[in-house]
C-alpha cells in the first residue's frame, strides 16, 4: 500500500470517528486535494478490500480498513506526542509524523513506543 492511500485512509477513519460518515468532500477538504483524487483513492481502496462505498453515499471501512487505519492512527499518533515531547512544535509534529509514520521500520517504532512507556 502506498503512502498516498494510507493517508487517504487515515483521513476516512479521522472523518468517520469524528463526525460520524466519511464523505468525498470532506476527505478532499482535510487532504488539500481535490475530490476527484479522493474518488480515485477510493477506488483503489475498495479493490484492496479496505473500504465500501455505493455511488454518492459516505464512505465506510471494512473490518480490515478498520485494523489498518488504526495502526496508521497509532503510529500517527506515537511520533507525533515523541516530537512534541522533544519540543517540536504541534504544527511541525503533526506535519512531520505524518511523513514518519509510513517510513519508520516497525522495529523503530516499538522502540520509541518503549522508549516513551506507551503500551499502545
Amino acid at each position: 500500500m502506498t503512502q498516498s492511500l494510507e493517508d487517504y485512509l487515515e483521513a476516512i477513519h479521522l472523518a468517520i470517528r469524528d463526525g460520524g460518515a466519511a464523505h468525498v468532500r470532506g476527505v478532499a477538504k482535510a487532504l488539500g486535494v481535490k475530490m476527484p483524487s479522493v474518488v480515485k483513492a477510493v477506488r483503489e481502496l475498495r479493490k484492496l478490500g479496505l473500504v465500501i462505498q455505493d455511488p454518492y453515499s459516505p464512505i465506510e471501512l471494512t473490518a480490515k480498513g478498520k485494523r489498518l487505519a488504526n495502526s496508521v492512527l497509532r503510529r500517527h499518533t506515537l511520533l507525533r506526542s515523541f516530537l512534541i515531547g522533544l519540543g517540536v512544535s504541534e504544527r511541525n509534529a503533526d506535519r512531520d509524523a505524518c511523513l514518519m509514520e509510513h517510513i519508520l521500520s516497525a522495529e523503530t517504532i516499538d522502540k520509541i513506543r518503549t522508549h516513551m512507556g506507551s503500551s499502545e
